[in-house]
């Protein structure tokens, strides 16, 4: 299957491509950016080469897929969304997002995911219709939670010290959406 691209009132999903390296490079080595991700800040551009080459691996093995976000005014890739991994026999997916922080409060996110929701829903992605889509959140990442409430996520539960991230122990907030719940606009 062709990569799916989409369009919204004010941004471009796209593939992300070798083009984007600076981008991404800028987007990951922001500390405010990875502050509740799972990388370290990036010090080089090898790293950024690195992660496009692991979100078309994903792709590429129907394991997931990563969208750019770009403003339609610029093309400029100014974050990424997409599903982190996906189970097609279980039919749900992990959500996951990024942006740089001066694009944060715009409702870029909310937008953005709102588009690539709908279409797994729909059946538009190459793992077929999603029932359920999940979301993992370190508590603090205000942010994040609101924009995931906002598109209709219900908190279900912590998972206590779950993750390990640089260095220590961290419980993690999960979120739920399931297809009946979700509202088309």
């Amino acid at each position: 299957m062709s990569f799916p691209e989409f369009r919204t009132k004010r941004l471009w999903l796209t593939k992300i491509t070798s083009s984007d390296v600076e981008s991404i490079f800028e987007l990951f080595s922001s500390p405010d950016v990875v502050k509740y991700y799972d990388l370290e800040v990036f010090n080089e551009r090898a790293q950024a080469e690195q992660l496009i080459r692991l979100f078309e691996s994903r792709h590429e093995s129907s394991l997931g897929i990563r969208w750019a976000i770009r403003p339609k005014e610029t093309g400029q890739l100014i974050g990424t969304c997409g599903f982190n991994s996906w189970s097609e026999k279980m039919r749900n997916a992990t959500i996951g997002y990024d942006l740089k922080p001066e694009y944060w409060n715009r409702g870029i996110a909310t937008e953005a995911l709102f588009e690539i929701i709908r279409a797994a829903f729909a059946g538009l992605l190459p793992c077929g219709a999603l029932h359920r889509i999940q979301a993992d959140t370190i508590p603090g990442n205000v942010a994040s939670e609101k924009v995931l409430l906002k598109l209709g996520f219900k908190e279900e539960g912590t998972r206590r010290e779950c993750a390990y991230l640089r260095g220590s122990y961290h419980d993690m907030k999960y979120f739920g959406l399931l297809r009946t719940d979700f509202k088309e606009k």
